[in-house]
């Protein structure tokens, strides 16, 4: 077990340190990393996700290129505009509906993102990202401008927070609808699908409790899929792109390009796009690396507390079964 602690270049969903734990196991490095607010309970999915990986449990790839998208924080439009011409991709996701900034300052990061993708030519395509900050009416308002913004959105990620209020919105514009929280936070993930919410599938691996378990899931919701990150290390990464690559379709890029978003990594060689797409790979750890990025006892002994909380969770379920049998 070796815990990472590494610098955000930009604060990206309120972060500006990304911390995580490395497992070893008989196949290589798994990555655990939930983020600090979620529970035992949520963090449990994210540990057979790296446990998966130590151990080396991935299906087949069909394909060895996966093509994502350049992620665009909430920055100002010329900090916008310059991640994305050295992103080196053609579909860029931009976050909006940050708290303490206005749909104009939205609509004048999107305006920015089209004009970057443009220096290369016509046909780049930009999506947008709420995180479920707005209500229905917000949101078919913003939709609405940040489409004109866009001169065209390919979609719109997880506009409003409930199920129920991404059916609205869906049923209220022309613009696609992806479905990210409400899968991977959800109880149960087929309301989506049930309630005919979204035209996209956003899956992250770690949050769902890894590869294997992800496929189930694409392959019973009955959607186009896009494999993102959970702003992981290129060792998480890697699981994300194993994930994409199995799939039997793969329509739309993903994201999994947000190694750009780190400071540093704990790979040789890290994931990073050329030509807009990631090799299907599993990079090697770089001990150096590793120990450059290693966290600070304190935050040492809180991810080791996580990982034994977990795991005590793990085994009461296990032993309240064996009773229940």
């Amino acid at each position: 077990m070796r815990v990472f602690s590494v610098p955000m270049r930009v604060r990206f969903r309120g972060i500006t340190v990304r911390e995580g734990v490395l497992l070893e196991g008989a196949a290589g490095w798994g990555e655990w990393s939930p983020f600090l607010e979620y529970a035992p309970a949520e963090a449990a999915a994210w540990l057979r996700a790296a446990q998966e990986a130590a151990d080396g449990d991935w299906p087949a790839p069909v394909r060895d290129r996966v093509p994502v998208n350049v992620t665009v924080p909430a920055v100002g439009p010329e900090q916008a505009y310059a991640i994305v011409r050295a992103g080196g991709c053609r579909t860029a996701k931009v976050k909006v509906a940050e708290p303490g900034q206005s749909l104009a300052d939205d609509e004048a990061r999107v305006e920015a993102v089209r004009a970057a993708l443009e220096v290369d030519g016509p046909g780049g395509q930009v999506r947008v990202d709420a995180n479920g900050a707005w209500s229905v009416d917000d949101a078919v308002l913003a939709v609405r401008r940040l489409d004109r913004a866009a001169g065209g959105l390919e979609y719109v990620e997880q506009p409003c927070a409930s199920v129920e209020d991404l059916a609205a919105v869906r049923r209220r514009v022309d613009v696609r609808v992806a479905a990210d929280e409400s899968i991977r936070r959800a109880a149960d993930p087929y309301r989506v699908r049930d309630l005919e919410a979204a035209d996209v599938a956003v899956l992250k691996v770690q949050p769902l409790g890894g590869v294997r378990a992800c496929l189930r899931i694409a392959e019973d919701i009955g959607l186009p899929v896009v494999v993102s990150s959970a702003l992981e290390s290129s060792v998480g990464i890697a699981a994300g792109v194993a994930l994409a690559a199995a799939l039997p379709e793969l329509p739309h890029a993903c994201g999994l390009a947000t190694v750009q978003l780190l400071e540093r990594d704990v790979v040789v060689d890290p994931l990073l796009p050329v030509d807009g797409a990631l090799p299907v790979v599993r990079p090697a750890v770089d001990v150096a690396a590793l120990e450059a990025a290693r966290a600070d006892p304190d935050r040492v002994r809180h991810w080791e507390q996580r990982l034994a909380d977990v795991r005590a969770l793990a085994a009461a379920e296990v032993l309240g079964q064996d009773r229940d049998a």
